[in-house]
């Protein structure tokens, strides 16, 4: 028979679940420490990045070709005295150095200077311009995700078909054309040919009440189809090859051997996990609502950031364009952290 072992060898109950919670204490804290770091390296390259930009901005637009004071006085009977006390003014007689560092404290401060050719502050002007490029690029966001992540689905679920070869090649046509040759010609077909549509600007003069929200709208109907035509293929193929990816999956496959319907596989199964990479490409292109539009608002005359930005170039406005440029690039920087910290709720395979 076999000889039992002392009581005093035989593990007590409270024993057992005291290690029990050690454990799992242990599994908590490797958790936490792996998700700090995780945390630490995104938000460290997230500022990394920021500083980068911001010494990138003053720099890069020094190496323009022009001379602010030239510009801004071509055409007038100005003496050399009038354009230098004007370049004292605007400090660009100073050291480039010093010019820098007056730079840098205004950014640690929020403060980008005043608009050279303004006379404005660059915030104040920034606030001002938000409104019309926010409606303008997020209203061509939302209908570029929505038409190109359904195109995407339909195409991948029933691809080889001849709706599937039609809207790829249409989509990738359209990416392939430059925004504004593609504004141009809609405006010469729809705006100057037809008078369907006006060729330039926000709204008219003088409408008001909701007749001035239906003119808005009858505004932002050309550069709105130029945007969207321009984007959606993104979407489209992200989500194509994706859900592509995952229709081969063995999960399906036992989802249609307990009973499901195609159109339930699809939309409860196939569908969630295809979304996953072009919900990274959603967010870094929300960074970009600020920034995507500056050539299309610039052959419309829409008066958002993006025109704002190119009459800053002609100049070249120094604090206006630099200003301008660190605040696309921290929204581009945001969305990505966002992206990055998102991403993991999402699919828990990457998780810390």
């Amino acid at each position: 028979m076999t000889e039992l072992p002392p009581s005093d060898a035989v593990p007590h109950l409270d024993e057992v679940r005291d290690r029990g919670d050690r454990g799992a204490r242990g599994r908590d804290g490797d958790r936490l420490r792996r998700t700090t770091a995780y945390l630490g390296k995104r938000l460290l390259g997230a500022a990394v990045s920021l500083v980068a930009v911001i010494f990138t901005s003053f720099f890069l637009f020094r190496i323009i070709p022009g001379d602010p004071v030239r510009v801004m006085t071509h055409g007038r009977p100005v003496t050399i005295e009038q354009k230098e006390a004007l370049a004292r003014e605007f400090g660009l007689d100073r050291p480039l150095l010093e010019q820098f560092v007056s730079y840098l404290l205004g950014v640690l401060r929020f403060d980008f200077g005043e608009s050279f050719q303004y006379n404005r502050p660059v915030l104040s002007m920034v606030g001002e311009r938000l409104g019309p490029t926010m409606l303008l690029v997020g209203a061509s966001l939302a209908i570029s995700i929505a038409l190109g992540l359904w195109l995407g689905v339909q195409g991948a679920w029933k691809h080889g078909g001849t709706a599937d070869r039609v809207n790829t090649g249409v989509a990738l046509t359209l990416w392939s054309v430059p925004s504004f040759w593609l504004g141009l010609i809609l405006i010469v077909v729809f705006a100057s040919g037809l008078g369907w549509f006006p060729t330039s600007g926000m709204k008219t003069p003088g409408v008001t009440g909701f007749d001035a929200v239906l003119d808005v709208a009858h505004h932002m109907v050309l550069p709105l189809v130029t945007l969207v035509a321009v984007v959606y293929a993104q979407y489209l193929l992200v989500m194509r090859s994706s859900l592509l990816d995952e229709m081969g999956s063995d999960y399906l496959t036992t989802a249609r051997a307990k009973g499901l319907r195609d159109t339930e596989v699809k939309r409860r199964h196939a569908v969630p996990n295809a979304l996953l990479p072009a919900t990274t490409l959603v967010f870094i292109n929300v960074g970009f609502v600020l920034f995507g539009a500056v050539l299309v608002e610039t052959v419309f005359s829409w008066p958002g950031l993006g025109k704002l930005f190119y009459e800053g170039l002609s100049v070249p406005d120094l604090p206006l364009v630099q200003g301008l440029f660190v605040i696309f690039s921290a929204a581009v920087i945001l969305m990505n952290l966002v992206s990055d910290l998102i991403y993991p709720l999402i699919d828990p395979r990457v998780r810390p």
